[in-house]
């Protein structure tokens, strides 16, 4: 049975629709149903609506129109930008650069490259924090390389890379494109596309529909398309272009985007009140950095009770959190990121992630808080 009330603490893995997204969501399904590639005013209409989204897009980014492409979410985007440069070039090289840290549709995009298309990978190690380093990368380098790739904020533990210092050292010192995953930062730090040559975006991680994103690719990267077969997206990703999704992301965009200052400052005050709330409970040790780092995600461990254990008791009084990243979370192994930065034993296996949002109540983050101590002193051992 659903519980009455609950506290959804899981932002980071998806949000809520806005609800103006959901009424015009509501209102343009019931019309606007033509092929947007047909010649005919009902699909000539739609394809309009697409290209002014677009446009309002490109505005936004400061970047030309034809250098935004839909797409069903971050996780196609990354696979299209990481496969279809690696492809593309491979008469200037095949070795690319990542780090250990990645989501999940990076790091499995590049293990394919490696293991079945015979790509050279390099797997950049981070420090505590998670945070690569731009020398690392400087390193790392060399005539061959063709792709770089580094996260913007880390999905699990929320840490802000050095994004524009290694975009720095990419640019002057090899030849490779640089691809960031900005599907933590939009709209919820500041940032501008400057010295990334592609980058990848989700929207219902900033209160939009699932099934829609973008990619974002500058005119000069050589790019093959993984999907064929259609003149969409400029060539890129063939099919029927799912033209309500489409429309709906410059509006999504647009309303996360004008609220971001005052939400900002609301998750900030907010987070600062978990951590406090946290530290005062005996058996916590914080995953999540106090500097460079978003203050939506909040990463931590309940020393000497499992993930799994805290979380059923949890979501058994309404309370929806994670352990990592969601599209790991049916994984048996524990967090890839945290093990990256040095943390192991029970503290790696016993994490909770919290993601949160404007809307979130220090009433709520009380309560969580009082049932982890709870769950703490009925399971637990301190361990410190």
């Amino acid at each position: 049975m659903p519980m009455s009330k609950t506290v959804y603490l899981d932002n980071v893995s998806s949000s809520p629709v806005h609800p103006e997204v959901q009424k015009t969501l509501f209102d343009l399904l019931p019309i606007y149903y033509a092929n947007s590639d047909a010649l005919h005013t009902a699909g000539t209409d739609i394809q309009f609506m697409i290209s002014r989204s677009r446009q309002s897009i490109a505005d936004i980014f400061r970047v030309e129109p034809n250098e935004i492409i839909f797409t069903s979410g971050a996780t196609e985007a990354n696979n299209t930008i990481i496969k279809g440069i690696a492809f593309a070039n491979t008469a200037k090289g095949k070795h690319l650069i990542t780090t250990k840290v990645e989501h999940s549709s990076v790091l499995a995009s590049f293990e394919q490259l490696e293991h079945l298309f015979g790509f050279e990978v390099t797997y950049l190690d981070v420090d505590s924090e998670g945070r690569v380093s731009a020398e690392d990368v400087l390193k790392a380098l060399r005539p061959d390389t063709t792709l770089v790739s580094v996260m913007y904020v880390n999905n699990e533990v929320g840490t802000i890379m050095p994004i524009k210092a290694i975009s720095e050292i990419v640019k002057k010192n090899s030849r490779a494109y640089f691809h960031v995953d900005c599907v933590q930062a939009l709209a919820k730090i500041d940032f501008d596309l400057s010295g990334i040559d592609c980058a990848s975006f989700s929207m219902h991680k900033i209160n939009g529909l699932k099934g829609s994103g973008l990619l974002f690719r500058r005119r000069h990267v050589n790019m093959a398309p993984l999907i064929t077969g259609g003149q969409q997206e400029m060539g890129y990703r063939g099919g029927t272009s799912n033209a309500i999704s489409h429309i709906l992301v410059a509006k999504t965009m647009r309303l996360a985007l004008d609220n971001q200052t005052k939400t900002q400052d609301t998750v900030a005050e907010l987070n600062q009140y978990l951590r406090a709330s946290l530290n005062s409970i005996e058996g916590i040790i914080m995953n999540s950095p106090l500097e460079d780092v978003s203050p939506y995600i909040v990463n931590f461990s309940c020393m000497s009770v499992t993930s799994e254990v805290m979380m059923n008791l949890l979501n058994e009084n309404g309370i929806y959190v994670s352990a990592q990243s969601t599209c790991a979370s049916k994984s048996s192994h524990p967090s890839h990121v945290l093990a990256a930065m040095g943390v192991s034993g029970a503290r790696l296996n016993s994490t909770i992630r919290i993601g949160l949002s404007s809307t979130t109540t220090k009433e709520e983050i009380e309560l969580t808080c009082s049932i982890i101590k709870k769950g703490l002193q009925q399971y637990g051992k301190f361990q410190r």
